[in-house]
């Protein structure tokens, strides 16, 4: 049962199905009653309209044997006494229930015991809305409305349901009496079981069409979904991910899904061949000094006397920086997140300047949240990058700007193209001033610098320095201040 409604198209269709089926049951119960209703009113009125016809010729002192009612056809009537003693009935009336009184024959003297063991026991819905109690009437008055109930009678041996209704007139001569008149049910009964029919035979064909629209509907609605699985999983099986999902030419929610698989591709493309180019870059620059590295060994081992051990060192050192910094990428780009830790800018400025030469700093203290050693990171790879460029002097600030602070490294050296004031930030790019690998590094300082910015919740941006050089500003939100979402 799991395997057979396991798929939207199936699930849809039963659910559509199902709900039309219990709209249809309910609307055509609904039908039936008020058909029955209308069609058992309307003979209560016909049997009203006997039973009055009957009570206004004995208001009008006609014999009981005179009188018209009890002759008609179809139409079985029945007048008795306060005390329920049956006076006359129509003439071929055999059989009778549902009246109160279960005699067709009228018998001239009836005692009181005996009437009340020849009175059925029907019960009877008054729908006049009079009370039990007796109601008022002059001689030769006729009751206002009437009560009704169901029940049988036979009349020339043919046996049918009636909808009877009895009326009561006060007679001059005989006292009150009770007119019971009935109509026949068989119209009713007819056109219900007609309509029943009809329904039972309507109603699964009908659900059937809406199960094969829906089955059909939802399968059309549904291709545009297959096709783009289809495709992924040729995209998948090929590892292709130039390809991408075919886009349906609407404005609903398959389309917007479309669309997002191909901006997933897209974004999953560009981050796969960063990640190729990241590692061709990162082979390349570790096989210089691993290269110099092993010759000089090898050139050791033959000649001891011609050890350079200073360049072996340098060499060494910088193999252990480079793999520093592929390491601190790695787990940047393995999202990383900085430990929320207040950290003096200023302190932290003047730690990393010490040492250093024609540094100048200019700092108030600022906190923020973060990482203290990758904060210091920023600001020594950015010191080291305005040490490779600067003549004389290198300035440091650090303020306060709105809910930001703002760390400012400027150098009065060649500053950079506007051109290249983004692309410096790429890793493993190093413009032409810098490309010597011994005086420019590998080029991934100020990738690195950037990565921790946006893991803090801050920008580094390059511009112009007032003396003319390169001008960096770190820009960080202030500790206790709402960090949001990493800014590009």
């Amino acid at each position: 049962m799991s395997r057979l409604f396991g798929s939207v198209r199936s699930r849809a269709t039963l659910g559509a199905t199902l709900v039309v089926a219990v709209a249809l049951v309910a609307a055509g119960a609904a039908v039936l009653l008020s058909l029955r209703a209308n069609l058992t009113g309307e003979a209560g009125t016909r049997a009203e309209r006997s039973a009055q016809a009957v009570a206004s010729e004995l208001a009008a002192r006609i014999p009981l044997d005179k009188l018209s009612g009890l002759d008609a056809e179809d139409v079985p009537v029945q007048i008795v006494d306060e005390d329920g003693v049956l006076l006359a009935a129509s003439e071929d009336l055999e059989r009778i229930s549902g009246t109160g009184t279960a005699e067709v024959t009228p018998a001239p003297t009836r005692s009181g015991a005996d009437d009340d063991r020849d009175r059925g026991d029907d019960d009877r819905d008054d729908d006049s809305g009079r009370s039990g109690d007796d109601e008022s009437l002059e001689p030769g008055e006729i009751a206002q409305g009437a009560s009704y109930t169901n029940g049988t009678a036979t009349i020339d041996g043919d046996t049918e349901d009636y909808r009877f209704a009895a009326v009561e007139v006060e007679t001059p001569d005989r006292g009150r009496l009770t007119v019971h008149a009935g109509s026949p049910l068989a119209a009713e009964h007819s056109a219900v079981g007609t309509a029943l029919t009809a329904m039972l035979i309507g109603f699964p064909l009908l659900l059937g069409v809406v199960a094969g629209v829906t089955w059909l509907v939802t399968g059309r609605a549904l291709r545009p979904v297959e096709g783009i699985r289809r495709e992924m999983a040729a995209i998948t099986a090929s590892e292709d991910l130039r390809r991408r999902v075919p886009e349906p030419a609407t404005h609903d929610e398959i389309a917007r899904l479309a669309r997002t698989t191909n901006a997933t591709l897209a974004a999953l493309e560009a981050s796969v061949e960063r990640q190729r180019s990241f590692v061709a870059d990162a082979s390349h620059e570790l096989r210089s000094p691993i290269a110099s590295l092993r010759t000089q060994l090898e050139v050791a081992a033959a000649h001891p006397e011609l050890l350079d051990l200073d360049g072996a060192v340098e060499d060494t050192v910088r193999l252990q920086n480079l793999a520093g910094d592929l390491l601190l990428l790695a787990r940047l780009d393995a999202g990383e997140r900085p430990v929320g830790t207040r950290v003096d800018l200023a302190a932290l400025a003047r730690e990393e300047a010490a040492g250093r030469e024609a540094v100048t700093v200019e700092a108030e203290p600022v906190e923020v949240s973060g990482s203290r050693g990758q904060l210091g990171r920023v600001l020594a790879n950015l010191l080291d990058n305005a040490e490779r460029h600067a003549r004389e002097r290198i300035t440091v600030t650090v303020r306060r700007e709105g809910g930001e602070a703002v760390v400012g490294v400027a150098d009065d050296g060649e500053g950079v193209a506007e051109a290249d004031r983004e692309r410096i930030f790429e890793r493993f790019v190093r413009l032409d001033a810098a490309r010597s690998r011994d005086d420019g590094g590998a080029g991934l300082g100020l990738a690195i610098a950037r990565d921790v910015a946006v893991r803090h919740g801050g920008t580094l941006t390059a511009g112009a320095a007032p003396a003319g050089g390169a001008l960096f500003e770190l820009r960080l939100p202030l500790a206790g201040a709402d960090r949001g979402a990493p800014r590009a």
